[in-house]
């Protein structure tokens, strides 16, 4: 049976995921990091005081998902939990200095895999009108996401 273009469309896209996130689950391991582990560091870094509601709506994922990544990240000792100044039910994250120097050093060594993966899209396409592709392939999904129910 032939895919239709937008069955064509989703596997490539899923394609490119799968060998992406490899790839970064290899890296991040060296740093003893899973994937969501450092984009949980990422957020917090970017974003100091970030609450844990809005770190799972950055990550995607449901807050018992975000409890239990920070939960681990808390027991390393690379993030602290401080509870809000004005409202004592909820909390802030930041990272601890352990946090902040692991962080830095895979952020680091991810830009530098980055450069090496992607070194060859220069010479094919202008980069720049990828990523304008990839935004407005993520603007056209994020909107999608509030319009369509996936079970009808």
């Amino acid at each position: 049976m032939e895919k239709n273009i937008d069955e064509a469309v989703y596997d490539a896209i899923k394609e490119l995921f799968f060998l992406v996130d490899d790839g970064d689950r290899r890296l991040f391991a060296r740093y003893n990091l899973t994937v969501p582990r450092f984009y949980a560091l990422k957020h917090i870094f970017d974003s100091p005081g970030l609450s844990p509601v809005q770190l799972s709506e950055r990550m995607f994922c449901d807050k018992s998902n975000i409890t239990r990544l920070l939960k681990g990240l808390e027991s390393e000792g690379f993030v602290t939990r401080v509870k809000h100044e004005h409202d004592r039910r909820s909390v802030r994250l930041f990272l601890t200095e352990r946090g902040e120097g692991r962080c830095q050093e895979a952020a680091h060594a991810h830009q530098q895999y980055n450069a090496l993966r992607f070194r060859f899209v220069a010479d094919q396409i202008e980069p720049t009108e990828l990523v304008d592709l990839f935004e407005f392939l993520r603007n056209g999904l994020t909107e999608s996401l509030h319009q369509v129910d996936p079970v009808s």
